[in-house]
């Protein structure tokens, strides 16, 4: 079975796959709560909880992550942002080699994208055109929308994980 996660230091998507590429599990942590996760530690001690009933209930031989963001976006990542990021990345990932004895493998969402065979024309928000490909591809999964009807955020973390994971079992298969 394969885990696969999408880190953020808000909101972390992951996904769980059978060995027939069947997703078994896919939700998220959701983190903004400041007041019962006030740093990043606690952050991680609440997914190293998931992560352990995860284990006691699935038979996890693959785990993908995706790589953490290592480019500046105008607007929306700084120096600080990033550094916390790949701190949290790196915690997570350990986390998940502690829990499970595996050494996860690392994915970039560019690459997972393309492995799962989604392409992002130029100029387009990958986040929208990988989300219309799923909700075109895997009818079968509920996404809530908000009042505005645009997806709730915390889904385009599950949905971000389920990219990662599909490409994880492309990449194990081929």
């Amino acid at each position: 079975m394969i885990l696969s996660l999408d880190i953020s230091t808000s909101v972390v998507g992951y996904c769980i796959l059978d060995e027939n590429n069947n997703i078994v599990l896919l939700d998220a942590f959701d983190l903004k709560n400041k007041k019962h996760y006030p740093d990043i530690f606690c952050k991680a001690q609440e997914i190293k909880h998931v992560l352990e009933d995860i284990k006691t209930s699935y038979n996890i031989t693959h785990i993908y992550i995706e790589d953490a963001l290592m480019l500046f976006a105008p607007g929306k990542s700084s120096a600080v942002t990033i550094s916390t990021l790949l701190k949290f990345n790196g915690i997570v990932s350990y986390i998940c080699y502690l829990v499970f004895d595996i050494k996860p493998n690392f994915i970039s969402a560019s690459s997972a994208r393309k492995t799962y065979g989604i392409t992002i024309p130029r100029g387009s928000k990958a986040k929208k055109v990988v989300m219309e490909h799923i909700r075109k591809t895997e009818p079968q999964l509920i996404i809530k929308l908000t009042p505005k009807g645009n997806p709730v955020p915390k889904y385009y973390d599950q949905i971000d994980a389920l990219v990662i994971a599909r490409a994880g079992y492309i990449k194990q298969t081929t």
